[in-house]
C-alpha cells in the first residue's frame, strides 16, 4: 500500500507540475475594445495596429511572469450601444483589466458598467475619469492640451477668440474645459468673441463661421474629432476666415492629415501630447526620451509612425503591463487598480507618470504641448515647450 500511495502521490505531484507549465503557456488575454469600423475606424485601426506591434515587444522581455500576452480586439464599430454590449458579455468573466474605446463618447458608454469593476482604461484624453474609481484615461487630459493653445496664442497676441465645438460629448468637455482654463488669472486678457456650436454631423457650418468672423476673432479654437473637422476646415475657406485654428489631438493622424492635405489651414495648432519626434528643438526628462525612442524603433520595424492612433495606446500598454507583471497573472481588478492609482515616477513617452498627483491620467500641465502638421515633410513640427510657451 505505501507503494501504491507514494506512486499516486509523484503522479499528483507530476500533474500539477504539467498543468503548472501548461498554464505558464497559455496567453493572457487583454480585450481591447475598439472603432474597428465606422467613423472612428482612422483612429481605432491604428491604435490596433500599435497594440500588435507593443504584443511582440512585450512577449520578446517575457510577457507577464512567462505568460505570453495577447491583445484580443472587439469592434465597436463606433457604436456606443455596441460598445455597452460587448462589455457586457465581457465583465460576468471578470477581467482585471478591459482597454478602450478610442473616442470619449464610447467610453462613456462603458464606464457606469464598470464602478465595481474591471478597471477600465479609456484611450481618449477626453474621458473624465471618476476619483477613487475603476476608471483611467490615455495621454495628456484635454485640458493640458487646450490650456497649452490657449498659452500659445496668448503669447502670439491673439487674444480675441472664436470657438466652434460640437454638440456631442468632446465638444461638451471641450467647453467646461475652456471656461475653467479662462478663470485663470493668467488667461484674463484672452476674450472668447463669439462662442458657437455645430452637430457633428452637419454638412456646413458657414452660417457659425460668419458669425465669428464678423465679430473679429484673430484666432479659432475648434475641438472635434476626425470628419467634423473636415467640416470646419472647408467652412473657413468657404467664408474667408484666415485666422489660426487649435484642434484636438484626436486629429493628429498621418492618415487623416494626407487626406485634408489640400484643405488644411495655414496656421494649424493642434494639442499634442509629448511622443512626437523633437531631435534638437527640446530635450525633455532623459527617461522619457529613452521611452520615446524604444518606441520609435518599434514602431519603425512594425511599418509605423508614431501618432495619435498609435502612440496614445503605447504607453496605456505598458502602466497595465507593469501592474500585472508585479502582481501576476491572477491579479483581480481591485489590485490593478489599486496598483495604477498609486504608481508614481513611471516614465512614458508622454512624461512621468505619477497618479497619486493626477489621479485620472497620471499627467500634468507640462504633459502637452502645440504641434502642426508640415506635409511637405508629412509630420510633426514642435511650435511649443511642454506647457505651450512658443518656441524662439
Amino acid at each position: 500500500m505505501t507503494l501504491v500511495r507514494q506512486a499516486a502521490a509523484i503522479l499528483v505531484l507530476c500533474s500539477a507540475a504539467l498543468l503548472s507549465r501548461a498554464a505558464a503557456g497559455e496567453p493572457y488575454e487583454i480585450h481591447v475594445i475598439a472603432p474597428l469600423t465606422g467613423g472612428g475606424s482612422f483612429i481605432g485601426q491604428g491604435g490596433a495596429s500599435n497594440f500588435k506591434v507593443l504584443e511582440g515587444v512585450i512577449n520578446k522581455d517575457g510577457g507577464i511572469q512567462g505568460r505570453p500576452v495577447k491583445f484580443v480586439f472587439h469592434d465597436d464599430e463606433t457604436n456606443p450601444q455596441q460598445d455597452v454590449q460587448i462589455a457586457t458579455q465581457l465583465i460576468p468573466s471578470r477581467p482585471a483589466v478591459i482597454l478602450g474605446s478610442f473616442i470619449v463618447g464610447l467610453c462613456n458608454g462603458i464606464a457606469p458598467l464598470v464602478k465595481n469593476g474591471p478597471v477600465l482604461y479609456c484611450i481618449s484624453p477626453s474621458f473624465m475619469p471618476v476619483k477613487d474609481g475603476y476608471t483611467f484615461s490615455a495621454g495628456s487630459a484635454t485640458l493640458y492640451q487646450i490650456g497649452a493653445i490657449v498659452r500659445y496664442m496668448r503669447r502670439k497676441g491673439w487674444s480675441k477668440i472664436g470657438v466652434l465645438n460640437g454638440i456631442d460629448a468632446t465638444g461638451q468637455n471641450a467647453d467646461k474645459d475652456l471656461e475653467r482654463l479662462l478663470e485663470q488669472p493668467e488667461n484674463k486678457d484672452i476674450k472668447i468673441v463669439e462662442h458657437q456650436h455645430f452637430n457633428p454631423r452637419d454638412v456646413s457650418v458657414t452660417a457659425q463661421m460668419e458669425r465669428i468672423k464678423s465679430m473679429g476673432a484673430q484666432a479659432l479654437i475648434a475641438w472635434t474629432t476626425g470628419a467634423p473637422v473636415a467640416t470646419i476646415f472647408k467652412g473657413m475657406i468657404q467664408t474667408g476666415l484666415d485666422v489660426p485654428v487649435g484642434t484636438s489631438s484626436g486629429n493628429q493622424t498621418f492618415a487623416q492629415m494626407e487626406q485634408y492635405a489640400s484643405f488644411l489651414p495655414k496656421t494649424l495648432l493642434i494639442g499634442s501630447a509629448l511622443f512626437p519626434e523633437h531631435a534638437g528643438i527640446v530635450a525633455l526628462d532623459p527617461r522619457v526620451e529613452k521611452a520615446q525612442q524604444d518606441m520609435y524603433a518599434a514602431l519603425k520595424a512594425g511599418n509605423l509612425r508614431p501618432d495619435i492612433s498609435t502612440a496614445t495606446t503605447w504607453d496605456v500598454g505598458l502602466i497595465v503591463i507593469s501592474g500585472l507583471r508585479k502582481l501576476g497573472p491572477d491579479a483581480t481588478a481591485e489590485q490593478l487598480r489599486q496598483y495604477i492609482s498609486t504608481l508614481a515616477d513611471f516614465p512614458g513617452i508622454d512624461g512621468i507618470y505619477d497618479f497619486k498627483t493626477y489621479y485620472d491620467h497620471g499627467l500634468g500641465p507640462e504633459s502637452a504641448t502645440v504641434v502642426t502638421y508640415d506635409p511637405q515633410a508629412k509630420s510633426w513640427k514642435w511650435l511649443s515647450k511642454p506647457g505651450g510657451e512658443p518656441l524662439p
